[in-house]
């Protein structure tokens, strides 16, 4: 009896808690150990025998989860314990790479990393540390955040790696980097020889950034020691240039000059703070020469680089097309019922609207997307991609502007989406630079490859188009913009710009978005601009005043 007596008191022994871990002894053994701040069936408080499964944990994580993952994740990494760091992420590989190279490759020293206060999975930190680099040293602090998650295997949680959260500046794939820059820096000046700076123009930093990675090694500057972000593949892909963090000592810049206009740079740049996600260019239809580019978000540089689906302003393009292949005459009947339905989808006009009767310059005026998608099925799958390249010069990837673009894209595309084509839908995307060139070629007659930095500075060759639009068909497209911002959709925007002048409105569908993305393009004398409000609505009403205000401004 006492033998027996004796067991059941040690089957009755509550295991022990010992620094922060509960240890299961049976006959003086440890059998197990668990943190009690570990993620999975350990969280639950589950141990799982040899050949029975763990049950994966499922749901939101917890408060305790999120505080001691986060907790755990800073703690490692700022003492230098890498691998255990990146064991509490997602991406282990990933992580180990970025975290060693802080240490390794950006040479930052004397990291304090302070937790703030959680918010569902999210945790913000703030971020102290000192770059030292052969004897030089200056400190540095920002702010960041990190994201608690289930890992999808096991349930257990982890910190959701990017490499945003080592800096906010980084994109996945990106390094930080300590040293003598890859690149002088350059002063950038606009046409009147002022310089141009971020604190002056906001909208210019991402241009700056480019400037510096294409001159900077001509221009004759001198590199100084800074750290900076190396742009991975993805990010370059992206068009995103190397940006300077801080400067522990100052290069000698070398000097690049642009064709931008103060005044209009200003006042563009005016005009989209007063929207969100508002951009806008302007060109000199004569030359190409590009006088302003601005975004209210000051970061990707949307005006030069966006893809977005342009919506009804592609109807210039097309309608040159219409015109040059005799399916449509400014002055001649053509049709706009209420909807017309072609390779199985049913295309609409806003509001089921129709034109009874009316002339094709009527049709665009009022941009009844029926005129176009109804002419889809005398078309070749080929033919707008052909009149996009070779009379507008646009969806080639040949442009060199000085800093990167896009220059659009027109996919030869058939049945439904080559219908959707038509009306700027479909596979077509477009920014306000490319929409800014199609009403300067309409103006100028010709296409011009739109330009920041004169060719004439390192030799490079612009691109240029394969023809010219006839005569007539460039009469009758200047008659239907003219029309169009006298008395169509673009009238409201435009009134008292007039005469020499034309415009074309848009409005994008996107999936997701309540609003459409409103778009607008115009030209008036020597001037042609386009602007993108994105989720605004209707172009008129949105990118419209944005445009005609620069336009008047330039005058």
């Amino acid at each position: 009896m006492g033998k027996r007596r004796r067991v059941a008191e040690r089957r009755r022994t509550r295991p022990a808690v010992v620094g922060g871990v509960i240890a299961v002894v049976v006959g003086g053994v440890a059998v197990g150990a668990y943190t009690l701040s570990g993620g999975g069936a350990e969280a639950e408080g589950r141990t799982a025998s040899a050949g029975t499964q763990k049950k994966v944990r499922t749901g939101p994580v917890t408060a305790l989860e999120t505080q001691t993952t986060a907790g755990r994740f800073l703690t490692a990494w700022q003492q230098g314990r890498t691998a255990q760091a990146a064991a509490s992420t997602s991406d282990s590989a990933a992580a180990t790479a970025l975290l060693a190279g802080y240490t390794k490759d950006a040479h930052l020293t004397g990291l304090t990393l302070a937790q703030g206060t959680p918010s569902g999975g999210k945790v913000p930190f703030s971020v102290k540390a000192t770059i030292a680099y052969k004897g030089v040293s200056r400190p540095l602090a920002y702010d960041s955040a990190l994201t608690v998650v289930r890992r999808a295997a096991d349930g257990a949680p982890v910190v959701d790696w990017h490499a945003a959260l080592v800096h906010p500046d980084l994109k996945d794939g990106d390094t930080l980097v300590t040293g003598e820059s890859g690149t002088p820096p350059v002063r950038a000046l606009d046409r009147d020889g002022g310089a141009i700076t971020t604190a002056a123009y906001p909208s210019l930093g991402s241009v700056l950034d480019g400037l510096r990675a294409k001159y900077g090694k001509t221009a004759g500057g001198r590199a100084g020691i800074e750290l900076r972000v190396v742009r991975g593949k993805a990010s370059k892909k992206a068009g995103l240039s190397d940006k300077t963090l801080a400067e522990l000592s100052k290069g000698t810049p070398g000097t690049v000059h642009t064709t931008l206009n103060p005044s209009l740079q200003s006042a563009a740049e005016h005009e989209v703070a007063g929207r969100d996600r508002a951009s806008v260019v302007v060109l000199r239809p004569s030359t190409g020469e590009i006088l302003a580019a601005a975004n209210s978000g000051h970061g990707f540089d949307t005006a030069l680089q966006g893809s977005l689906a342009p919506g009804s302003t592609m109807k210039v393009i097309t309608s040159s097309l219409l015109i040059d292949k005799g399916l449509a005459s400014a002055d001649k009947e053509h049709p706009c019922p209420k909807t017309f339905t072609y390779g199985g989808w049913k295309f609409h006009n806003d509001d089921d609207f129709e034109i009874k009767g009316g002339t094709f310059k009527a049709s665009f005026a009022r941009s009844c997307n029926t005129a176009f998608i109804s002419q889809a099925g005398k078309l070749k799958d080929d033919d707008l991609t052909r009149q996009a390249q070779d009379v507008f010069g646009l969806a080639r990837d040949d442009w060199a502007i000085g800093v990167p673009s896009f220059d659009g894209a027109v996919p030869v595309q058939s049945a439904a989406q080559k219908a959707a084509s038509l009306i700027g839908q479909g596979g077509v995307r477009m920014n306000p630079l490319n929409m800014a060139s199609v009403a300067a070629t309409v103006k100028a007659g010709t296409f011009h490859q739109p330009y920041l930095v004169s060719p004439s500075a390192d030799h490079r060759k612009l691109a240029s188009a394969s023809r010219t639009l006839s005569a007539s068909t460039l009469s009758q497209l200047r008659e239907l913009m003219a029309y169009t911002a006298s008395s169509g959709t673009a009238a409201q925007a435009m009134a008292g710009l007039g005469p020499d002048y034309g415009a074309k409105t848009g409005s994008a569908e996107v999936d997701g978005q309540k609003k459409p993305n409103g778009w607008f393009t115009a030209y008036r004398g020597d001037l042609a601009a386009a602007g993108v409000v994105q989720a605004g609505g209707h172009g008129g009403d949105t990118a419209g005043p944005i445009v005609a205000a620069l336009l008047k401004k330039g005058a």
